[in-house]
């Protein structure tokens, strides 16, 4: 392709939306352009990449006897009030109506989907296992969209099941899949964990992220040197008492004003913040709710909302806090306190420690549980933490990474199957459920991960087998006919091995056509300049930007060679 025909938007600029390395240079480099805040257009060369992504996702998928198919993004409300999740997806979900009033929703995943179809296809255990899979655009009404194609509203995602007639053979399906999912990730080039996960709203037993890591991630992974590794939101923690040999005292009112936060707590008393339990107030489906924290940690939003069995989660409103308290917010405890209190485990091991006192400005010391409250529940609610006690091992101590979710895959058993009343006949003529599976890989994300990690100061550096194009001929002067000449001749020969290749012939200075080739980000660049009347060029390799000088047939035969034994 030459780029003097080629739609290649590129700018000088870093675009003020975009926030991380991805995100700018999908934009600089021409990839994507925006049309409305996460919903973006893919340009011819971000097109491309895509495509390959796709495809290596695709082989991955068919060499492990998955089947393709493609179901409509266009869904009725009926399938998802038959599973009971209509709701669950909550705002999220795009909504819409017909001309005759029917309710239909733009597909953010497909489990009913494919069950329905499994229900009205399979009929016999002869007929099963098997696995269906599609590579479809999704859509969900983030709150707040943002990184670029990381959280968008309208992504392109593989989304798969699979349907067994038991329990061992959902592990072998899953296991089949867990392979595929390596081998697609290993094929992208990208440096990925696989971990423990919650699966949240879809439902199911087990689960495991394939995580890439990178500084802008939006989950955080905790991982030990013994192997565990896991989502923080899953991760189990470890209750850690303070040792102290202090006998129980009496609970104490104390005037603290001007003291909300434990920051602001444990200057005005002169302690620590281990010494303190946070009340936080939720919202749980309507319904007011306390758990309790160590002063030091965090509530883990997602263990409380699986115990909660809550569809819509969040920290109450200011005004339910008075309402619920009878004081300003930063004040709440749990003594006499009228809801459901929820304790982590630490706290339960805590003693003497300060709380609100449901009174603005007043804080009680040497509350205990049991004596001066008595919580609803006792369990796990936080968050796990660099420096933790290991779940697994119990011996070392937990490290921590930022990570970016590419892929997801959920032992979902007979939640939809059963939901959807889908059955099959097994052996001795009996009607029974299939255990199914949900595996999910997102595209887009993935072309985003990938520059993440494969990218520098200068621009995107593509690995072979997502490149757009493989290598870019830059003709350094378009006057000089030798160098036009030989560039052209490259270009063919390059053209003939069934090598992607680009030409870059417009008539531009030497910088500009340099500067664009780095941003875009081709394996090999190979400049025809001075040396071309003596019929030599310069190999250009984008990953280290190491130069040789080479014959023109000796760059064709190298630039081969990298090319295919990269792919």
């Amino acid at each position: 392709m030459r780029l003097s025909k080629f739609l290649l938007p590129t700018l000088r600029e870093v675009p003020s939306e975009a926030e991380i390395p991805s995100h700018q240079l999908m934009l600089r480099a021409g990839l994507i352009r925006k049309l409305a805040s996460g919903v973006y257009s893919f340009l011819p060369l971000g097109l491309k990449a895509l495509k390959k992504i796709e495809n290596i996702v695709r082989d991955s998928m068919d060499s492990h006897d998955a089947q393709e198919l493609l179901m409509s993004a266009v869904l009725p409300k009926e399938y998802f009030e038959t599973s009971g999740r209509w709701e669950v997806f909550g705002p999220e979900m795009f909504r819409l109506k017909d001309r005759a009033g029917r309710d239909f929703c733009l597909g953010p995943t497909h489990e009913e989907i494919f069950t329905d179809t499994v229900k009205n296809t399979i009929k016999s255990y002869k007929q099963l296992p098997v696995t269906l899979y599609q590579i479809q655009t999704k859509y969900r009404d983030e709150r707040r969209p943002r990184f670029g194609v990381i959280r968008s509203r309208e992504f392109i995602m593989k989304d798969a099941y699979s349907f067994d007639t038991n329990e061992e053979g959902l592990d072998i399906s899953y296991k089949n899949m867990y392979d595929a999912y390596r081998e697609a990730f290993d094929k992208m080039g990208l440096e990925y964990l696989i971990v423990d996960a919650d699966s949240g709203a879809m439902g199911g037993s087990g689960s495991q992220e394939f995580m890439v890591k990178s500084d802008v991630g939006e989950d955080t992974i905790a991982y030990c040197s013994c192997g565990f590794c896991s989502n923080i939101e899953k991760a189990a923690c470890v209750p850690e008492a303070i040792e102290t040999n202090e006998d129980i005292f009496d609970i104490e009112k104390i005037y603290t004003p001007h003291s909300r936060t434990i920051e602001e707590l444990t200057e005005f008393l002169g302690t620590t913040a281990d010494k303190f339990a946070k009340t936080l107030l939720y919202n749980s489906d309507g319904k007011i709710v306390a758990v309790m924290v160590r002063g030091d940690r965090e509530v883990n939003e997602t263990k409380l909302a699986n115990y909660l069995g809550s569809i819509n989660l969040e920290l109450a409103s200011p005004d339910d806090v008075v309402k619920t308290t009878g004081a300003a917010v930063g004040f709440a405890g749990p003594v006499n306190l009228g809801v459901d209190v929820l304790v982590d485990n630490e706290v339960a091991l805590m003693k003497n420690f300060v709380v609100g006192a449901n009174e603005t400005e007043y804080h009680f010391k040497n509350v205990n549980i049991n004596k001066d409250f008595t919580p609803t529940y006792v369990g796990d609610f936080r968050n796990i933490e660099e420096g933790n006690i290991c779940p697994v091992c119990k011996k070392e101590r937990i490290s921590t990474c930022q990570g970016i979710e590419v892929g997801h895959i959920f032992k979902l058993g007979t939640k939809y199957s059963k939901s959807m009343d889908c059955k099959f006949l097994d052996e001795n003529g009996k009607e029974q459920i299939p255990i199914m599976g949900c595996y999910g890989i997102g595209v887009t994300r993935c072309m985003a991960a990938i520059i993440e990690q494969s990218s520098d100061e200068s621009g995107i550096i593509w690995p072979v087998s997502v490149a757009p194009y493989h290598v870019i001929v830059v003709p350094v002067n378009t006057k000089n006919e030798e160098q036009v000449k030989l560039a052209e001749e490259i270009y063919s020969e390059l053209k003939k091995n069934g090598i992607e290749v680009l030409l870059d012939d417009r008539n531009e200075r030497a910088g500009v056509k340099f500067k664009d080739a780095d941003l875009i980000g081709m394996p090999l660049r190979i400049n025809v300049g001075k040396g071309a009347a003596d019929g030599l060029v310069e190999l250009v390799t984008r990953k280290d930007l190491s130069v040789k000088e080479l014959s023109a047939a000796d760059a064709i035969k190298e630039a081969i060679e990298y090319i295919n034994n990269n792919k």
